[in-house]
């Protein structure tokens, strides 16, 4: 774990340096917030207690479900991103800041992720865990439905010749409010399993 924690360091050290001498730096920032964000563990053990915490399978195992959360953000909200870039927006925002969000946003949602199997998962119910799933299951075909919409809208109206209503109001209206409601959900329930496991 020793070992790892130093290759992790040295690693994003290196591509950190490598970043801010191309100028890139908004993704040397995220890199480095992200890094710290994936070894708050070890960190708060080492500032605590001067040692790195003990390793067991709960802890590769929920690790390993925080990072392959993380990483499944990551690659979709990459495929969703480069659909404004070629179809809605004609500039901006810069490339550079977007990769600087994603890398930010991926290290929350890794962050995340590990407190939820390592805290909240646990404590909660049969019932709660089929609404989460429920509420993730809304973010999802909301995504999904905000991506067919804008694909569709673009085609109907490029076909036709004149702006498609149907479709526009679900990718604007309808497909953002739902994504609200299952992020505003899951994030509910999240609490409530953090609030439940430490009283």
């Amino acid at each position: 774990m020793k070992k790892l924690s130093w290759t992790i360091l040295i690693v994003a050290l290196v591509v950190t340096i490598f970043l801010i001498a191309v100028e890139a730096y908004y993704v040397a920032v995220a890199l480095v917030v992200g890094t710290l964000i994936m070894s708050h563990r070890e960190l708060w053990s080492l500032i605590r207690k001067r040692k790195l915490p003990p390793v067991d399978e709960r802890v590769k195992e929920n690790t390993a479900k925080a990072v392959r959360n993380g990483f499944i953000f990551f690659a979709a909200a990459t495929a969703i991103l480069m659909l404004p870039f070629t179809v809605i927006l004609t500039e901006g925002p810069d490339t550079v800041q977007v990769l600087a969000a994603l890398f930010l946003s991926a290290g929350l949602v890794y962050l995340l992720s590990y407190l939820f199997y390592d805290r909240a998962e646990p404590k909660m119910t049969e019932k709660r865990l089929k609404l989460l799933k429920k509420f993730f299951w809304v973010v999802g075909m909301s995504v999904g439905a905000f991506i067919i919409s804008v694909f569709l809208h673009n085609a109907l109206s490029g076909l036709f010749g004149v702006e498609e209503p149907v479709f526009f109001i679900i990718a604007v209206i309808l497909a953002p409010l739902a994504l609200v409601v299952g992020l505003i959900g899951s994030l509910v329930l999240f609490i409530i399993g953090l609030v439940g496991n430490s009283s």
